[in-house]
């Protein structure tokens, strides 16, 4: 699979399944995205837009975000999306928002939460609150993170869903309390609600692959104490997210989000290096331990990602021989410490 422009991966990013389209034509009024302009918001939104065109649906996505530049806007708007601006953390905005009945909750906080935990905690713990307030009567799916989940060892496959969550550093703790925050008004109001616990996505311009390739095909050393990974294709993701609205209950369903590989992060880099040319140069040593998801309760619900790991190293090393455009935001998926 060859990607040759940014417009080609964003519409094969968005580009639905029958399933997709069967959500849409499901609901009874329009879905609102909340923080819909972040890396994944533009092409989920586009997504759930062009399966309700395609399932003749009457349901509309509204995408909600600050939209501090006018790009993201202009291109959803363009792929048949509403966009609205409003800063979600102003109780008057977020009043004035538009009613639904199907909310998917995208607004985060982490790169940056270091010397900033006050931020951190107000996006990731506080702003649940009242967007669970004001959408009482919807069903919402809640974006969470693998950070929730302790470090695991290798060999176990990941953390299910029944892994007790204990969360390294202020980040992980803060996501922590989104979970909580949701669960506590999903049991006050009845809102249905699904938590899905996310890592890591991955697409062409951003992820933990680019990272580790860019570090290769630069001559960059890269560190090995996070040892393995868990990817999956941002599409796959996307459609995964939009179906969880299927899931959503009281009290809320936790979905672990990812892959099914246990990524060896030198496997990775020397797939990178076959494709270079390069000898990748590394760092540190693996652990025995990592941040690790085991999505097989996701897989059995939702089918298998429609995209092998082998064929993203190949595709995103294409991407960066021919200099891609990229995001320039490193994942920092080797830290260890909880500190972003």
């Amino acid at each position: 699979m060859i990607i040759a422009s940014e417009q080609e991966l964003d519409e094969l990013l968005s580009r639905p399944t029958k399933a997709d389209c069967d959500l849409m034509a499901s609901l009874d009024g329009p879905l609102i995205i909340l923080g819909a302009g972040g890396k994944m918001g533009p092409t989920l939104a586009r997504r759930a837009a062009r399966a309700a065109e395609e399932a003749g649906a009457s349901s509309h996505v509204i995408a909600v975000s600050r939209y501090s530049t006018n790009d993201v806007r202009e291109s959803l708007e363009k792929w048949g999306v509403r966009t609205v601006s409003a800063d979600l953390l102003d109780r008057e905005q977020l009043a004035t928002l538009p009613d639904s009945s199907h909310v998917i909750y995208m607004a985060a906080r982490k790169f940056g939460s270091t010397g900033s935990e006050y931020l951190t905690w107000g996006m990731n713990a506080w702003l649940p609150g009242i967007v669970a307030e004001r959408y009482r009567n919807a069903r919402i799916v809640g974006m969470s993170s693998g950070n929730v989940y302790p470090f695991v060892p290798v060999a176990s496959g990941g953390a299910t869903e029944s892994t007790p969550l204990v969360p390294v550093g202020e980040y992980g703790q803060s996501a922590l309390a989104r979970e909580r925050i949701f669960h506590f008004f999903s049991l006050r109001y009845g809102t249905p609600v699904a938590i899905v616990r996310l890592n890591y996505a991955v697409e062409l311009r951003y992820g933990v692959l680019l990272d580790i390739g860019a570090a290769v095909f630069e001559r960059r050393p890269i560190d090995l104490g996070m040892g393995s990974v868990n990817v999956i294709w941002q599409g796959d993701a996307n459609s995964v997210i939009l179906r969880s609205l299927d899931l959503a209950s009281s009290p809320p369903a936790a979905l672990n989000l990812t892959g099914p590989e246990t990524l060896s992060v030198r496997y990775v880099a020397e797939q990178f290096g076959r494709h270079f040319g390069i000898d990748p140069q590394f760092t540190g040593r693996e652990s025995d331990t990592a941040l690790l998801n085991n999505a097989s309760r996701c897989h059995r619900l939702f089918g298998y990602p429609s995209i092998t790991p082998d064929e993203l190293i190949e595709c995103t090393a294409q991407w960066i021989g021919m200099g891609g455009a990229t995001h320039g935001k490193p994942t920092k998926f080797a830290v260890r410490d909880g500190r972003f």
